[in-house]
């Protein structure tokens, strides 16, 4: 089974050391034992599960979209007639691109709660080698 060091669990899950550190000290987050800690990936699996689960979504509909990023708003880039939209969601950034005058109508400014919805027909999935 794969185990993941503290900084590695880190930033899987978007969290800082010491977050892992404190879900480990009380009892959140198992370890193998092993020195330096390290965390089985079926439970950091678990965890990001349910760290993800624990998002708010700012909308209350139903979606046949699975792919739900929610998020904060950290950048918007206007340019004439179209606007860039960066959406940070956990340790994912996610852009959008869309008319300036629908960011217009959607309220958005830096801070913002917003979900970016992704429908696609292909996921491409990448391992690291060895």
């Amino acid at each position: 089974m794969p185990t993941f060091k503290i900084a590695e669990a880190a930033r899987l899950l978007g969290v800082s050391d010491d977050t892992v550190r404190r879900w480990v000290d009380a009892g959140t987050l198992p370890t193998t034992g092993a020195s330096p800690a390290e965390v089985p990936g079926d439970a950091l699996a678990a965890r990001a599960i349910e760290l993800a689960a624990g998002a708010a979504d700012p909308a209350d509909v139903l979606s046949s979209a699975r792919n739900r990023f929610v998020g904060l708003v950290t950048r918007i880039q206007r340019d004439g007639l179209m606007a860039q939209v960066d959406i940070q969601s956990g340790p994912h950034r996610v852009v959008s691109l869309m008319s300036a005058e629908a960011a217009d109508d959607l309220g958005l400014e830096v801070g913002s709660l917003a979900a970016a919805v992704v429908k696609a027909t292909h996921v491409i999935v990448e391992t690291p080698r060895g």
